[in-house]
Order: structure tokens, then C-alpha cells, then sequence
């Protein structure tokens, strides 16, 4: 792993990596939101709500004296860094790339996107912002962007002559027009509430000016993703919303051709486009690609190694294995922010004591985990929402995590189960019950044995194993229904975009707390700490970056000392290609600018990627 310094302000962005991070262990993460309410300007008022208090062990865990320093690696740890293409281009061809998934739909306001859907969308949609090879964001469609004296206020440049498919300009008007649709999306109206953006005018025919509710000093890295990021014609998607999923309109470099849902999705090459390579020559090489989803990993490779696709992308460490021992395609690997574990929820008996939820994390062995999900000597073991090499990790967090102590975890379960006043009502001395669920997918279930038969030894702790299909398993996240659920957490773009996660997760906390009206269906485990929401909200009120570094590192420290989530490692994340694809790595900056960050999360930008000869 490649270790990056990045922008003290402005050097990652997303929505929330939260929602559909689904997959816990090992899945792929999505621009999540929901509805949620803005959040306050000060977590002010109302006291922490009361919790069990969380009595010593009968043995305290020895202190872990192998905790990996920032810039630490895993053998076989790679990021794969952005490069020129190494053959002369050329123009033409049609390729296929294999994805994980469907894309559900295609608009930006309203469809859940992660890794898959970002590959699709991102050949029909430009996005305002992007990141350089060095992790910093960069204009876009935009030309510039800067914020008055304390970030409430931004005026944004859009860059000229760029237009539609269907012919329609863009202009500022554009972009004020498109906030009314997603004030009201499924998605992106959460993260309008979670940015602070109150209002969008066009002040001039190329110049906008977004208005904020509160401070947000990082609110540049909301436009890098689809919610607020990716433009679309608000005029098209107002009269007819339901067919823009499958007939989307952009300004990016493929136009859609054909929609097959669970089949294909086919784009080609928009004879239009506004950007050109660094010698001038107008964008995109290739004329076509299409889109297939193959679920099961194995098919999916097989695919590509047979030359029914050309490319595939993957978030699965088994796969980056197998992809490896092979050694006959061209690998584009990244291991990030994202975190792979589950999470309890803390507002049902047992995990809504501490002893509980700090009991079976001592009790989770990282190293066998990561071995089932094949990721042994690839993925590094997790103890906070960012990588060693991020520079938002802390060495502190990573010794004050839970590390794998049996005799600590029995200990403290152990505790819990002799309490007379046990919050689940059991008899003293009765197991408790602990339902664990995750994705069908072969190594998440062989991940999740490898947890079931370490509590079940302990012979204090009934598991009972689930599996349901993706989207139910994050739809019962969503609704409260889950237990102890293997989830996935963070993503590389700046910690402000999680602040909905920290913020109250029923309208009765956040009374309790002072805070009516902010109420998140973004934190899944419903365990809020006023102390770390007005961290977050603290966050993004300042651009030092000591102060921010401080704020997220204290959330941490509180995650370490009340558990409410658990860690196996960091998700290493792959495009996989045969070796005549050229470019994947090689986009740059418009107008033939400077290198883009070539690819995260398994999200390729496949403008300028060619057939060579």
C-alpha cells in the first residue's frame, strides 16, 4: 500500500459509505441516505443518554503490542498508482465488463449507486468535482470553486460549452434547476440535510452559488459523488422520472443505448463530448461498452480469463487471490478506508450493554476472519473507520481497539449473564441469544462460522446464523431488524460526509438530547453519544486539520470504549482486465490536464481506455 498525504481541506469526498456497505465483511458500499433531517449547527442541550455502566473484567486484556503504525502494510497490500497508458491510442472497439451487480436504476437523485452502478453512471454523468492522483479534488465540470470567510457560502464556475445528449447547454441555471429534484430524492435528499445546503442559485450564466444552513468547510467533496456531484437535465428528469433510470441523460462521454435489466446495459460513445485528451484529440476512444452483472465471483472471473468480458471489477478479497494466482490479466488494485465487520444493535438486549458488545469483540479473532474471507496477506485487520495509511488514522485508536483476548471476552460476557438485572430478562446464568446474519455470498457465510464457533465456545452464547440476499439484508438494517449484522463502514473522501451517521437515530434520543428534529436513518447501529455527534458537527466548522483530526479521532477513541461495532479488515477492491485494455489508470483531467486518481472501490473511468494492437 501506497501511502498518501493528501490536502489538509479538501482531499477525499462521498456520501456516506454507509448504506450499502451492506455486505459487512466484504461488499460493496453505496452513496447512501434515506431522508434525513439537516443536521443542527451544535449538538447542544440534553445529556448523553444513560448506558450500563461498563464494569472491569475479572482479568483486564493484556495491551496489544502489535498495533500496525500509519504506513503499516500487508504482504500482497497494493494500490495500484495512476500511470500513463504505455501504448499509442487508438479509436474504436466495443468491449464488456463484468460487474457484481445490477445497477437498480440510474439516477443519481434517487438510485442507491455503489461500486457496480458507479462504473455505469459515471460513462453517462460528468460530476462537478473529481480527485487528482494524489487523492485532492479537483473541477470537472467545474472550472473553480471557493467559500466565503466561514463555509457557508460557495460559488462554484461551471466550465463552458458543454451540452447534453440531447443537445440541451449547461449553464448555472442548470445546476439551481436540478435542486428542487433532489431536495426531494430518495437519496440525495439526505444528503442535502447532511451537507448543510439550504439553497442553489444561478448567479450568472456560468456561475452558481450554493448557500448553507451551516458550516461546512469540506462541502466541495458532496459534488465528487452521484447524489449532489453527478448533472443531469432536471427539465427530462422532472417529465418523466421513471423512464430516466433507463434513459438517463448526462454530459459525460457515452450516451445509453440499451437497458436489459439483470442482462445488459450498453453506452456508446457520445459523438459529442465536450473533453479531449492532451493532444487535443476529442474523447472517448472507445465506441461502446457493455455492462453485464455476474453475481457469483468465480463466474465473473471465469468470464474474463475466457474473453466473454474484457474487464471486471471486484471488492472480494478471494477474488483478488485467485485473479493473482492466475497471473494473465492485468490487475488494478486498491485497499482503503473501507472497513469490513458488523455492527450490534445497541437498542435491543443483550448489545445494549456494553459488557456484551466489548465481550464478543474480544472474541473476535480478525486473522481467522480474514483467512476465511481469503484475504490473508492482503486485507489488513481493522481498528477504526480509516487505513494505516490514511491520514486520518490514529495510532491511539488502533491500541485502545478490542484486540482478540478469549479469556477477557468470557470474562466479560460472563459478567453480564450472572447480573440479576441482565437487560434480557433471562434467568441468571442462561446463555444469551445472539443472532448473526450476512449476505449468501461463500466466504461472507465461511467468515461468519469462523465468529459463530468462537462465541459459541465460550459456551455463554447461543448464535443463531442468517443469510438473506443483499437488499434484504439492508433493508432489515434500515428498518431496526437486525442484531448482530456484518456490515461495512467508511470510504475514502473526507469525514464529513459521515456525519449523519453520528447524529440521533429515533426522534425519542434526540429529544432526550435536545436535538428535535435530527433524527438519521444512516446510523444503522443506533448508538449516539452527543459528545461524538458535536464532534462531527465540529468537524466541518473549522479547516484545520489538527482540530478535524482531533474531532474524528475522539469518535473513534468512543467506538474502542463502547463497541457498538465490530472490524475485520480494511476491503481491497479490484479491476481486473485482459491486457490489450489500455487507459484504466490513465485518465487525466479535463482537457488533458493532470492524472485522475485512476480508480478506488472498484470504480473505473473508462473514458480513455482503448484497444491497443
Amino acid at each position: 500500500m501506497t501511502r498518501r498525504r493528501t490536502s489538509r481541506l479538501l482531499a477525499l469526498p462521498l456520501v456516506f459509505g454507509l448504506l450499502a456497505a451492506a455486505c459487512g465483511s466484504d461488499d460493496g458500499d453505496s452513496d447512501g441516505g434515506g431522508d434525513t433531517t439537516p443536521v443542527a449547527t451544535e449538538a447542544s442541550g440534553g445529556d448523553e443518554p444513560a448506558e450500563e455502566p461498563a464494569e472491569e473484567p475479572a482479568e483486564e486484556p493484556a495491551e496489544n503490542e502489535d498495533v500496525a503504525e500509519a504506513g503499516t502494510e500487508a504482504e500482497g497490500d497494493v494500490d495500484t498508482e495512476a500511470a500513463e497508458a504505455t501504448s499509442a491510442v487508438s479509436y474504436g472497439g466495443d468491449i464488456a465488463v463484468g460487474l457484481e451487480s445490477e445497477a437498480v436504476g440510474l439516477r443519481p437523485w434517487e438510485d442507491t449507486c455503489s461500486s457496480p452502478c458507479y462504473n455505469i453512471i459515471g460513462t453517462i454523468y460528468d460530476k462537478l468535482m473529481e480527485k487528482d492522483s494524489n487523492g485532492q479534488l479537483q473541477p470537472w465540470l467545474a472550472e473553480s470553486i471557493s467559500s466565503n470567510e466561514d463555509f457557508t457560502v460557495w460559488t462554484m464556475t461551471l466550465r463552458p460549452g458543454v451540452t447534453f445528449h440531447n443537445g440541451v447547454e449547461l449553464t448555472a441555471q442548470t445546476i439551481a434547476d436540478m435542486f428542487p429534484v433532489q431536495q426531494g430524492g430518495t437519496v440525495s435528499a439526505g444528503v442535502v440535510g447532511a451537507s448543510n445546503l439550504v439553497g442553489v442559485e444561478a448567479t450568472g450564466d456560468l456561475e452558481v452559488t450554493y448557500t448553507l444552513g451551516a458550516s461546512n468547510s469540506a462541502f466541495p467533496a458532496y459534488l465528487e459523488r452521484a447524489a449532489l456531484g453527478m448533472v443531469f437535465d432536471p427539465a427530462a428528469a422532472v417529465a418523466d422520472p421513471d423512464s430516466y433510470s433507463t434513459a438517463p441523460i448526462g454530459t459525460g462521454p457515452f450516451v445509453i443505448d440499451s437497458r436489459d435489466l439483470d442482462n445488459e446495459t450498453k453506452v456508446v460513445r457520445n459523438e459529442n463530448y465536450w473533453n479531449s485528451d492532451a493532444e487535443g484529440n476529442q474523447l472517448p476512444y472507445l465506441d461502446s461498452i457493455a455492462f453485464r452483472p455476474i453475481p457469483d465471483e468465480g463466474t465473473r472471473l471465469d468470464a474474463v480469463l475466457s474473453g466473454t468480458v474484457d474487464a471486471m471489477q471486484s471488492l472480494r478479497q478471494g477474488t483478488i487471490r485467485d485473479a493473482r494466482a492466475d497471473g494473465s490479466l492485468a490487475l488494478y488494485e486498491f485497499q482503503g478506508n473501507n472497513v469490513g465487520g458488523g455492527m450490534f444493535n445497541v437498542l435491543k438486549a443483550p448489545f445494549d450493554d456494553v459488557r456484551v458488545r466489548k465481550g464478543l469483540t474480544h472474541l473476535n479473532s480478525q486473522e481467522n476472519v480474514i483467512e476465511a474471507l481469503g484475504g490473508t496477506g492482503i486485507s489488513l485487520p481493522g481498528s477504526q473507520w480509516f487505513s494505516p495509511d490514511s491520514v486520518w488514522y490514529s495510532e491511539k485508536v488502533a491500541a485502545a481497539w478490542p484486540q482478540f483476548d478469549f479469556e477477557g471476552g468470557v470474562a466479560l460476557v460472563s459478567e453480564y449473564v450472572n447480573d440479576p438485572e441482565r437487560s434480557d430478562g433471562k434467568a441468571v446464568g442462561e446463555k444469551i441469544d445472539v443472532e448473526l446474519s450476512c449476505p449468501p455470498d461463500p466466504t461472507l457465510i465461511a467468515a461468519m462460522q469462523v465468529i459463530e464457533q468462537v462465541w459459541s465456545q465460550t459456551e455463554l452464547v447461543n448464535v443463531t446464523l442468517t443469510q438473506f440476499d443483499q437488499q434484504t439484508h439492508i433493508n432489515k438494517a434500515v428498518t431496526d431488524e437486525h442484531n448482530a449484522h456484518c456490515w461495512r463502514f467508511s470510504d475514502d473522501n473526507d469525514p464529513a460526509t459521515y456525519t449523519s451517521a453520528f447524529a440521533p437515530p429515533t426522534p425519542e434520543i434526540a429529544a432526550e438530547n435536545g436535538l428535535d428534529g435530527i433524527v438519521s436513518p444512516v446510523n444503522f447501529p443506533n448508538y449516539f453519544s452527543a459528545a461524538n455527534f458535536g464532534a462531527a458537527v465540529g468537524a466541518v466548522a473549522t479547516d484545520d486539520f489538527d482540530e478535524r483530526f482531533a474531532a474524528y479521532e475522539s469518535i473513534m477513541l468512543d467506538f474502542a470504549e463502547n463497541v457498538p461495532l465490530w472490524y475485520s479488515g480494511h476491503t481491497a477492491t479490484m479491476i481486473a482486465a485482459d491486457p490489450k485494455l489500455d487507459g484504466i489508470l490513465g485518465w487525466h483531467l479535463p482537457q488533458g490536464g493532470d492524472l485522475g486518481i485512476g480508480q478506488q472501490a472498484a470504480e473505473g473511468r473508462w473514458l480513455e481506455v482503448f484497444i491497443t494492437s
